[in-house]
């Protein structure tokens, strides 16, 4: 199984901190299936980066909230599909008891490295 994280990242520019994005999506539909809200849960990061002139390919560290330890499977493997594959960040994986709503699974906040201009 291809790797879901990597051990450590220089960082050598402008850190962006991304609040924890929720599974919720542009039209507030959430999906049922862990996988599902992972997908969204990090596009909802990637549409913060793009304002800020990044992409996924600019993440250094992940952390993610799983509500139940049993999901671990279909996460990883979500996670690791809409991760570029070139590029893995660092990631922290945290069981919670809860979520902001109840019918979130998974929520995931994000530091990037910005890209140097001009």
């Amino acid at each position: 199984m291809a790797s879901l994280s990597s051990d450590a990242l220089l960082a050598d520019g402008p850190l962006l901190f991304v609040s924890g994005q929720t599974p919720r999506g542009p039209e507030g539909e959430v999906a049922v299936d862990v996988g599902g809200q992972t997908r969204r849960s990090l596009a909802n990061v990637e549409t913060v980066l793009a304002r800020h002139g990044a992409g996924l390919e600019h993440l250094v560290k992940l952390t993610c909230y799983l509500r139940h330890i049993t999901d671990l499977d279909e996460f990883r493997t979500a996670l690791i599909s809409a991760l570029p594959e070139e590029h893995r960040p660092a990631v922290t994986l945290v069981e919670v008891s809860a979520l902001v709503d109840p019918t979130f699974l998974v929520e995931i906040d994000a530091i990037a490295c910005l890209p140097r201009r001009g």
